[in-house]
């Protein structure tokens, strides 16, 4: 179970920590703004935010493609 739950949480982490770069690249977190209302955070508060946001989004990605690569009772194609 460990290693099912590393096979999911690091590569979704590498991922997560590469999608907060590019997009805090580009935005500043103090002119975020939430559906026309200011968002007032301190920047490490929105940076933290983004990351773990960001970690669970790339960890359900990597989760749907690890079942789908093993969907119970479907026979595996020979290599």
């Amino acid at each position: 179970m460990q290693r099912l739950a590393m096979v999911i949480l690091w590569p979704s982490f590498l991922v997560a920590a590469m999608a907060e770069g590019f997009f805090f690249s580009l935005l500043d977190p103090r002119d975020l703004q939430l559906g026309g209302v200011h968002v007032t955070l301190s920047p490490l508060a929105a940076y933290s935010l983004g990351f773990f946001m960001f970690w669970l989004f790339c960890a359900l990605a990597c989760m749907l493609s690890f079942y789908l690569s093993n969907v119970p009772g479907e026979r595996q194609p020979p290599l």
